[in-house]
């Protein structure tokens, strides 16, 4: 029987496993779950929805379909970005508009995301590329399935990873610098050897392994399961992790203006999470 807290929002589906965990499923099943700003928003509802219902224990993000996410949904352009708080800002010149549009619905929105008190699951299967490893890293615990593969390859575009830069604390930075300077695709089983990805399950047990974790943490008090999450992200933030992230951020955003620069049009960085294409390469 569904739960009448349930809820439909334009592109994520908000359900209970239990009364006492959501389950919230990207669905923008035609583009691989890429992350649009609608998509950004509706996630970012989902979880407020989510932090605010004193019953909820536990979060499960998902994607519907056969692939996590394909990453952030730029074909559109600058026009990607339209409905965003500081999109009237990106036709400043320079970096100004691009940085404030970025910073508001990439790394903030994935720092917010990853402080949620609640202890949060992400559910991988299928293709997680780019933006799509954001959204997992921001998870406290990482479930893929066994046909799982993961690829940043934004060092194509002259950009130093993607903009939540977690890439040192959940790879180490010897894998971190193969997987960043090659782009090359790493699978479910390199992610656990590596530490990134906590379980790899078989793609038909994947939904039923993540559910069952969740009960488990479920049985534990949420005010403990809280300070817990707190204890960790803290410690993460003592090593110097935020400080780095905001660091590398504005090094995203000078290697963004010398590519419109170097490329003489903008437009040539916003083409979706495929394949690019490095300066002066067919």
């Amino acid at each position: 029987m569904a739960d009448p807290r349930d809820h439909d929002f334009e592109t994520v589906l908000y359900r209970h496993v239990t009364p006492d965990i959501v389950r919230v499923s990207m669905n923008r099943v035609e583009t691989r779950n890429s992350q649009n700003t609608q998509l950004t928003y509706d996630l970012n509802a989902a979880f407020d929805r989510a932090n605010a219902d004193d019953q909820v224990k536990v979060i499960i993000l998902a994607g519907e379909g056969p692939h996590f996410s394909s990453g952030h949904d730029m074909k559109g352009g600058p026009r990607a970005f339209q409905g965003v708080g500081t999109w009237q800002n990106y036709g400043a010149k320079g970096a100004e508009g691009p940085m404030a549009v970025e910073e508001e619905i990439y790394l903030q929105m994935c720092r917010r995301w990853r402080n949620i008190p609640k202890p949060m699951l992400a559910e991988v299967q299928g293709a997680c590329i780019a933006g799509g490893l954001m959204l997992a890293w921001v998870c406290d615990i990482i479930v893929a399935s066994d046909d799982a593969r993961f690829r940043d390859l934004v060092v194509g575009w002259g950009i130093p990873g993607v903009e939540f830069f977690g890439h040192p604390w959940e790879l180490g930075h010897r894998r971190a610098r193969e997987v960043l300077y090659t782009g090359d695709w790493f699978t479910a089983q390199e992610a656990h050897q590596w530490g990134m990805v906590n379980h790899v399950v078989p793609r038909a047990e994947l939904r039923q392994y993540t559910e069952e974790m969740a009960k488990k943490i479920a049985d534990k008090p949420l005010f403990g399961l809280k300070l817990t999450k707190e204890a960790i992200n803290q410690t993460l933030d003592a090593q110097g992790q935020w400080s780095a992230m905001q660091t590398v951020f504005v090094m995203h955003t000078l290697a963004h203006t010398h590519w419109r620069e170097v490329n003489g049009n903008g437009a040539a960085l916003y083409q979706g999470e495929s394949a690019p294409k490095a300066p002066g390469r067919s």
